[in-house]
This record gives C-alpha cells, sequence and structure tokens, in this order.
C-alpha cells in the first residue's frame, strides 16, 4: 500500500512598493509625476551625479508616518537612511538610498474581513521609505534595452508582511483591504497600471503542522491583484506537486507570465544578497518629536473599518451593505450625502450598489464621474417607491439624467415613462387580458397560482412595462 499523501499548508507573505504622491520626488526638486518624454523629469541629484546632495522630503516623511499610523504600526522616532548597493541599469548611482536596520514604520497590522463578520489579523513586519529605480524598456526588434530615468527618485513606502497569510484568497483579499485603507489616507493613487502600486510575494509549503517554514520562492511581475492571486494558486500547485512527488523545491525568484498563466525560473537565490548597507553619508540621522507624531495622528481620517462599522450602526445595514459602500471613499460620501435628503436608507443603498455602480463600471468612472447629483439621484429613488415610476422606468430615467442636465420631470415626461396606477385604466388592462387568457384563468381558478405571473406579464405588455406590476397583479387576482 503506497502511503497516504502529505497534506501541506501554504505560507504567504507579501512585500507592497507603494509610489507616495508628493509634488516632488524624495530627496531633490524634480516633478513626481507619471508620464512625461523619457528622461525629462531628472536633475543631478536623482541621477547621482558628482557634487550633487540629496535632500528629504517633508512630505514623504509625513505621508509615510500617517500610513504606518493608519496600519497600526509603532513609529520610529530615529530617522536614518542607508545604501543598498547593487548594479543595474535602471540604478544610475549603482547604490539605492532606502532604509536598513531603522524603518519608519515597524510592528503593525491589518485586519481583514472574513466571513461571519469575522476578521483576519495580517501581522507587518515594517514599512520603509526607499527611493524608486528608473525604468528599463526592452526593444526587441532593435535587438537593444533603453532607459527612461524620469521615475528614478520617486519615492516608495515598503510594506512587508509577516509569514501569515495562509492562501491566495487571503492574499488577494488583504491587498484590496491595504489598497483601500491607502485610499482613504490619499497618499498615493495606487495605480498598478502606472507602476504606483507593485507586489512581490514570497510562497512556501510546510507539511500541516509543522512550524519550520518550508523553501520559498518569490514571485515578480504581477500587475493586478488578480494575477497575484493566479500566481499564487499556480505556484501552491507547483509547489504541491514536486513535494509530493518525493522532489525539492527550489529557493528561486519566478516571473509571472500573463498569457500564459504559469510562473517560470527568472533566476536562482540561493543565498541572501549581498548589498553592502551602511549609513548615507550625505543624509543626517535625525529624531522627530513626538508632538509631531502625535498631530499626523490627530489629523487621520475616519479609515474604512471605523466607516464601516458607523455606517452599520447609523443606517442600520448589513455588514455587506456598508462594504459595499465602503469600498469606495467617494460612493460612501454620495450615500450619505443622500441619505440626508431621504430616510429610506436601505432603498439609498440598493439603488447606489445596483443600477448607479452599474452605471459607473459600464462607463469606467467612479460615481464622481458621473452626472448626477445626490438630490436627482434621490428624486429617481423617491419616484420608484411611490409607484411614479416602474423599477425599469426608473432605471431608463436615471440612464438619461446621466447624460442630461434635464429636471426628472421633464425627462419622465418627454420619454413618456410615468407609471399607471390609476385603478381604472388597470381594471381596464385586466378585464382584457383575463377575456384574452381563459385557459390560464381555468388553472389559476383550479389551484394552481403560478399561471398568475404569466397575466401580470401580458398586462405590462400592453402598457409597454408602464402599469404598475404591483397593483395589476392584486387587480387581477381580485378579478379572478
Amino acid at each position: 500500500m503506497p502511503d497516504e499523501k502529505k497534506q501541506f499548508e501554504t505560507v504567504i507573505g507579501l512585500e507592497v512598493h507603494l509610489q507616495l504622491k508628493t509634488k516632488s520626488k524624495i530627496f531633490c526638486g524634480c516633478k513626481n509625476t507619471f508620464g512625461g518624454e523619457p528622461n525629462t523629469q531628472t536633475c543631478p541629484v536623482c541621477l547621482g551625479l558628482p557634487g550633487s546632495l540629496p535632500v528629504l522630503n517633508r512630505k514623504v516623511l509625513e505621508y509615510a508616518i500617517k500610513t504606518g499610523l493608519a496600519l497600526n504600526c509603532k513609529i520610529n522616532s530615529f530617522i536614518k537612511f542607508d545604501r543598498k548597493n547593487y548594479y543595474y541599469p535602471d540604478l544610475p548611482k549603482a547604490y539605492q538610498i532606502s532604509q536598513y536596520d531603522s524603518p519608519v514604520c515597524y510592528d503593525g497590522f491589518v485586519l481583514v474581513p472574513q466571513e461571519k463578520g469575522e476578521e483576519k489579523k495580517i501581522r507587518l513586519t515594517r514599512a520603509h521609505l526607499e527611493e524608486d529605480a528608473g525604468k528599463l524598456m526592452h526593444d526587441h526588434n532593435a535587438n537593444c534595452s533603453l532607459v527612461d530615468y524620469n521615475r528614478t527618485g520617486t519615492p516608495l513606502l515598503e510594506i512587508v508582511t509577516q509569514p501569515d497569510i495562509r492562501s491566495a484568497q487571503e492574499a488577494y483579499d488583504y491587498l484590496q483591504i491595504l489598497k483601500l485603507t491607502l485610499q482613504y489616507l490619499d497618499v498615493s493613487d495606487c495605480d498598478m497600471e502606472k507602476g504606483s502600486l507593485r507586489c512581490d510575494a514570497n510562497i512556501s509549503l510546510r507539511v500541516m503542522g509543522e512550524e519550520k517554514l518550508g523553501v520559498k520562492t518569490e514571485l515578480k511581475n504581477m500587475n493586478s491583484f488578480k494575477a497575484v492571486k493566479s500566481a499564487l494558486l499556480f505556484e501552491e500547485r507547483r509547489q504541491e506537486g514536486i513535494l509530493q512527488s518525493g522532489g525539492k523545491i527550489t529557493q528561486e525568484t519566478r516571473l509571472w507570465d500573463e498569457n500564459k498563466q504559469m510562473t517560470f525560473t527568472m533566476r536562482s537565490k540561493e543565498e541572501a544578497h549581498d548589498y553592502r548597507y551602511f549609513p548615507d553619508p550625505d543624509l543626517v540621522p535625525f529624531v522627530i518629536e513626538e508632538k509631531a507624531i502625535k498631530g499626523i495622528a490627530e489629523n487621520l481620517p475616519e479609515l474604512p473599518f471605523d466607516k464601516c462599522n458607523r455606517i452599520k450602526k447609523e443606517y442600520d445595514l448589513s455588514d455587506y451593505d456598508a462594504w459595499v459602500l465602503v469600498g469606495s471613499l467617494e460612493t460612501a460620501d454620495f450615500f450619505e450625502a443622500c441619505a440626508k435628503l431621504h430616510r429610506n436608507y436601505k432603498s439609498v443603498c440598493n439603488w447606489i450598489s445596483g443600477p448607479l455602480l452599474q452605471e459607473a463600471n459600464a462607463r469606467k468612472t467612479g460615481i464622481s464621474g458621473l452626472k448626477i447629483e445626490p438630490k436627482r439621484f434621490v428624486e429617481i429613488v423617491k419616484k420608484s417607491e411611490d409607484g411614479s415610476l416602474s423599477n425599469l422606468g426608473a432605471k431608463d430615467v436615471l440612464k438619461q439624467a446621466l447624460c442630461s442636465d434635464k429636471s426628472i420631470e421633464q425627462i419622465i415626461s418627454e420619454k413618456g415613462l410615468a407609471q399607471v396606477s390609476d385603478d381604472a385604466t388597470l381594471e381596464k388592462i385586466a378585464d382584457e387580458v383575463i377575456k384574452a387568457n381563459l385557459s390560464v384563468v381555468e388553472q389559476i381558478k383550479s389551484g394552481d397560482e403560478k399561471p398568475l405571473g404569466f397575466l401580470v406579464g401580458q398586462a405590462m405588455k400592453k402598457t409597454q412595462g408602464k402599469a404598475n406590476p404591483k397593483k395589476i397583479g392584486e387587480i387581477i387576482k381580485r378579478r379572478l
């Protein structure tokens, strides 16, 4: 009899590189903006030319502390920068200014929502500041590589987790709540397509119940959270297959191929790279006063978990509804503006999380990009509730309102979308539908009420969807 296959536990740690959206770079006055002609946003400092001296951007440090506090980190009042030495074509100085043994933020955690209202704590080892490198562009047709140094010196905050993540889905959920928190803080645009938020993942497997970590592989080249999840799932299956067959995992860096949906070897990494860290002699260490850190803490915005709990309690909404609204700061703000105008909070929430967000997604924008104010939106919601508009009619009015400055009443009038609710008209329609479907009527009279929906549907068809479905259903039932 063959041995029973071993059960393995997945262990994942994530490193997120976050570009901070300050106006200038971390150690010089060059613009910190995406795009621009190659090598037009550089200076002697970010290019590391002889005689140039770096000066720390105060706003970068404030953003780092602000982020650390929001992520429940301890803040290191002693600020020191180090040189991380390595040669690569996109690193003009042949070293990177970073933080080695004294990160600005350390020992934090992120709470990730789980099923049934539970939370998973993902511990953070550190969050340290450093400068970004340039960008290599490989021209395979010309058989050469070009380098753009515009990104050199862009302020980065590297956020490193403990190996607390146990599945690809947990990694995905962590990244979602981390990104949401960062967007609430307004310290980065978090745009992965622009490289503002980049993620590397370390993954290993160990026999279930063991404490010792397995041999890890590092995954790179993932340009979306979906790609991170897919890469981790693939790597989990790959490693499990090797271990089940008695093989050994090689410590290495692997790249994710989005088209092939698989990872492949980039380089072997048998030993830790010796970066020869030493304190940067051009940046003098200094101490931040406690009152400065306290001042930043006192000005933190309401964060996603706090906002979610408040919205649930204040507006009597479910956990699911609250998280849908909190999933975007502008969505949460729009809901609260509407809630001041209409106290049927559940209805407002449903219309925002349903039709309004569908329209926003179709237009590839957020709610702020839609042409509708809370007052006009609430007017549509109210007309749907009081029967002035059918559900379909209200959705149609919403579509029209997003493309026009006309009043809601004018749109309804011009499109003939007003719902028919007067009894006399509906009774006449009900009689016509009953007369035209006598066989269905007999089924209902014999005790089968399922075909009643068919009759209501016929009435809606006769009125081109303008009849009040609830009223016409009641009238038909009463007539029978």
